[in-house]
């Protein structure tokens, strides 16, 4: 071979070869590490918007914490627990009487597990609908722009773009009450239990003590719930804790305020909890199981963050930018992984928005009117900042309060606890916040989410019709009571 043709062959195979490494060197847009909410909601807006994605899943099935041992199967068992509760305590008053009502717990289970394989089959299908390749195995970077997948399978590697991080959280727990997942249990096997408790101890009054709580309250355990705060729920307006803990004692649930537990034994057939009350005494309360429900912290076990220099704060959780972009420019973080609040919602709505991000798009998101819901019943709903926020920062406020007692729909349906507030601008008259304990307030709560985004006024809100009767004219009444006292049925 001439001199000239080694040339022109070596600047050939030079170009081939930059070409291969700069452009086909990518196999996807964007790779997401996890398949929750946040993540698959991720993945079906990126390929909505031309993009090649893969979705990574490192257990066999689809949907995440939530859709597997979390918001779904939950609110499976909440219902179940009470249309039980109903029927023990409030169909003979509507006229409806059984000789020998029983609860049929092995089915309830059943039923909740066949909702959950329903819908992890429908994300399934939207991830063949949508052209999203999946890959079940452990994700881990190589690199920023390589994920390895790890499977029984043996172990592949694929480049991408983009990542996404999108792998959720994980229960959390503290020195003393480390579960044994038999007696001491995390709110995955409080999804799974053989058999209904005589007796329940919770650890802990947040959203995930409360609603498996009454779970099992409704189904006839003696619940006990073990709280380290002076109120339940001290994140959300002071009003929604009080009243809500008024409303669960009634329902038979009881609750050790401002004790800190020190030890959770498993003896064999029962478990025995040690905490010290406020005064320093020692309190002991024994039961079948020990639901520990303080919290959950991210999970990035095996994730590879220190093969690409990705920051972590002390909590644990991925540092993100504004834009949900961590400190590696080419991968983001969204849910229960980053900071804020730990909602399925929340997760979906930062998915969304960094898949418009990197089409080029300028998404909208705000934190601040993202609800936050409790599935008890009555269900509490809240959005926006509360009265004590907006107290410390000095802004001068209107209030408005409606009982749900007061509406003809709540005594129709006999269920007549709770209120809803209504907070306003003293000046301005703009919606601030929104706190509500009702009857469907998880659906009620949208309302003042929609009327917040777009600054309505409390004025607003009262000048619109609302049909009769539902509960949605409490948050008429209560929009009246924020404008100079004018609510109508009280």
């Amino acid at each position: 071979m001439s001199c000239f043709f080694r040339v022109i062959f070596w600047n050939f195979y030079q170009r081939i070869s930059y070409f291969c490494n700069t452009i086909i060197f990518y196999m996807y847009d964007v790779v997401i590490i996890g398949s929750g909410p946040g993540g698959y909601v991720a993945a079906i807006r990126c390929a909505q918007l031309g993009m090649k994605t893969a979705l990574v899943e490192k257990y066999s099935t689809l949907g995440g914490t939530c859709l597997n041992v979390g918001c779904i199967p939950s609110k499976a068992l909440l219902d179940s627990s009470e249309h039980y509760y109903n029927a023990s305590h409030h169909f003979k008053e509507h006229g409806i009487e059984i000789k020998e009502l029983t609860a049929n717990f092995q089915q309830m289970i059943q039923r909740k597990n066949d909702v959950v394989a329903q819908t992890c089959a429908g994300v399934k299908y939207l991830m063949e609908k949508n052209k999203i390749e999946v890959f079940h195995g452990l994700g881990s970077f190589v690199d920023a722009n390589t994920v390895a997948i790890s499977s029984s399978d043996g172990k592949k590697e694929i480049k991408t773009k983009n990542v996404i991080i999108a792998t959720g959280s994980k229960p959390n727990y503290f020195p003393g009450m480390v579960p044994d997942k038999k007696r001491i249990i995390t709110s995955t096997e409080a999804l799974s239990l053989k058999e209904i408790p005589k007796k329940l101890i919770v650890i802990g009054g947040g959203v995930i003590g409360l609603e498996l709580g009454s779970v099992y309250a409704r189904l006839g355990a003696e619940v006990h719930v073990v709280e380290n705060s002076p109120t339940l729920l001290g994140s959300m307006d002071g009003s929604i804790g009080k009243e809500l803990t008024k409303i669960l004692k009634k329902e038979g649930l009881g609750f050790y305020f401002e004790h800190k537990v020190q030890e959770v034994k498993n003896t064999g057939k029962k478990v025995v909890l040690n905490a010290l009350d406020k005064k320093g005494n020692t309190v002991q309360l024994e039961a079948d199981y020990c639901l520990v429900a303080v919290g959950r912290k991210a999970y990035t076990e095996g994730l590879g963050l220190e093969s690409i220099g990705l920051q972590v704060n002390p909590k644990g959780q991925i540092e993100v930018n504004d834009h949900l972009q961590t400190n590696v420019p080419n991968v983001y973080a969204i849910g229960d992984v980053i900071r804020g609040m730990m909602l399925a919602h929340k997760a979906e709505e930062e998915g969304v928005y960094v898949a418009e991000l990197l089409a080029g798009q300028k998404p909208h998101l705000n934190y601040n009117l993202i609800p936050g819901v409790i599935y008890t019943w009555p269900e509490v709903a809240s959005v926006g900042k509360t009265e004590e926020e907006l107290k410390a920062q000095g802004v001068e406020i209107n209030i408005g309060n409606f009982p749900i007692k007061a509406l003809g729909r709540a005594r129709a349906s006999m269920d007549t606890s709770g209120f809803i507030k209504v907070i306003s601008e003293k000046h301005t008259d703009e919606v601030l916040g929104v706190h509500m304990i009702s009857a469907r307030a998880a659906d009620l709560i949208m309302e003042a989410a929609i009327a917040m985004e777009y600054r309505a006024s409390s004025e607003d809100i009262s000048r619109i019709c609302h049909p009769h009767p539902t509960y949605s004219e409490a948050m008429k009444e209560a929009a009246l009571g924020a404008t100079g006292n004018r609510a109508l049925h009280i």
